[in-house]
């Protein structure tokens, strides 16, 4: 049986999206939008509070990422 070929380079960014997903979570729902705007710009202060060790560069690769995932959970709501 063929097993599919991971697609990623950067495996430890992935596992970085993963956790930062958890935390992030909350901020693509349109349910704790403020006043019609979603939080998602809250999420890269929380990214940058909660896992310091993220290159600035990355930070902005993890929150997209978690953006689409939440998407592709959720729809595009």
């Amino acid at each position: 049986m063929n097993t599919p070929t991971e697609r990623r380079k950067n495996l430890s960014l992935r596992e970085l999206v993963d956790q930062a997903y958890l935390l992030i979570e909350p901020f693509f729902d349109p349910a704790n939008a403020w006043n019609g705007q979603t939080l998602e710009h809250l999420a890269y202060r929380v990214v940058r509070e909660q896992l310091p060790t993220i290159p600035p560069q990355d930070v902005q690769v993890v929150v997209s990422a978690a953006t689409r995932i939440y998407r592709s959970k959720h729809g595009s709501q």
